[in-house]
């Protein structure tokens, strides 16, 4: 009966916390010919330039005139909400894009960023993909939202972007290299990178909502983001 029990538990534990690492149980079957489809992920080409929320230039002028970040984006957080300071560097790790193209080296990835580590096989990670796009389009110009698809196949992580329309740019580490390097084993994770390149915080509490997204880059990286 106690046996019973445990197994009836443990999904709901999965799903509550985080997944480690094993078989692809829950993957979506994929489409047929995922291969021909386009990625719906960015290319990871900007990834090294630091967040600007420089707008075009009007026709006619040679330069661009800087913008006051409009309603629904990052404003920097008000005194007394000052992300502290230290933190860690990033991994020397060199990742590939999921578009292709040249290897990415983790550590130029500019910040502010936020660096979210998920699996197509990952229930939490599923659940909380579209607060990351969301958070991704609100505070577009002022930080930038980065997956890193973990031990995946590159049709369940298509499919999963296709069907949640997750369009930020995606690195792909088979190998579980980023995890190792951070002495962490279970998924979802999400990495909080200051302007100065430190890792400010690492969050593995399962899947994050709006609220909490929010909350975790004002108080960790000093903006403000509506929720």
């Amino acid at each position: 009966m106690n046996r019973r029990l445990a197994l009836a538990v443990l999904p709901l534990l999965l799903a509550v916390t985080g997944c480690t690492s094993g078989t692809a149980d829950d993957e979506p079957a994929p489409r047929p010919a995922a291969a021909e489809r386009p990625s719906p992920f960015r290319d990871c080409s900007t990834l090294s330039t630091a967040p600007a929320a420089t707008p075009p230039a009007s026709p006619g002028s040679g330069t661009a005139t800087p913008a006051s970040p409009g309603p629904g984006s990052a404003t920097p957080a008000s005194a007394g909400t000052t992300p502290p300071a230290g933190g860690s560097a990033l991994p020397e790790l060199t990742l590939s894009c999921f578009t292709g193209g040249a290897p990415v080296v983790l550590r130029a990835v500019a910040g502010p960023a936020v660096i979210n580590v998920w699996a197509s096989w990952c229930p939490p990670c599923r659940k909380e993909l579209p607060a990351f796009q969301r958070l991704s389009e609100r505070a577009a110009g002022q930080l930038q939202v980065v997956g890193v698809n973990s031990r995946d196949s590159r049709s369940g992580a298509q499919s999963i972007g296709e069907d949640f329309g997750v369009r930020f740019p995606m690195l792909v580490d088979q190998g579980e290299a980023l995890q190792r390097e951070l002495k962490r084993n279970a998924i979802p994770l999400t990495l909080f990178v200051a302007a100065d390149g430190q890792v400010r915080h690492i969050d593995a509490t399962g899947a994050l909502d709006d609220a909490k997204l929010a909350k975790l880059v004002r108080q960790h990286l000093g903006l403000a983001v509506p929720a």
